[in-house]
């Protein structure tokens, strides 16, 4: 799939009926994931989309500044979570659920759309 549509075809690949497996399987595996992990496992795969979005696939640098990130934006959430509704604390799973789940719809959506 990496080497695009045209050449997996070639090898034999019925991409639509690929793409419906990984899609279903992604989910069937990501899903009960986060629901025992919780939350906070979004930031874990929210930050490396967008920091592919703003360097590309330059794996020598996406690491670290995913890394580096990453621990800006769960500080900034626990940041939230502690000052919104003050002396009470939100959960901090509940603050990374919030930017998450958005931001995989809108990159979802913005996708090529894929009939399941």
């Amino acid at each position: 799939m990496l080497l695009g549509e045209r050449e997996a075809g070639h090898l034999g690949f019925e991409l639509v009926r690929v793409r419906r497996r990984l899609i279903v399987i992604t989910a069937l595996i990501i899903g009960p994931l986060v629901a025992v992990t919780g939350g906070i496992g979004f930031i874990g795969l929210v930050v490396p989309h967008l920091v592919r979005m703003m360097l590309g696939a330059h794996h020598r640098y996406l690491m670290p500044v995913s890394v580096v990130a990453g621990a800006l934006l769960l500080t900034l959430a626990d940041w939230l979570a502690r000052v919104v509704m003050s002396p009470a604390e939100l959960p901090i799973g509940l603050v990374t659920s919030l930017v998450g789940g958005p931001f995989f719809f809108w990159l979802l959506s913005r996708g090529r759309s894929v009939s399941l």
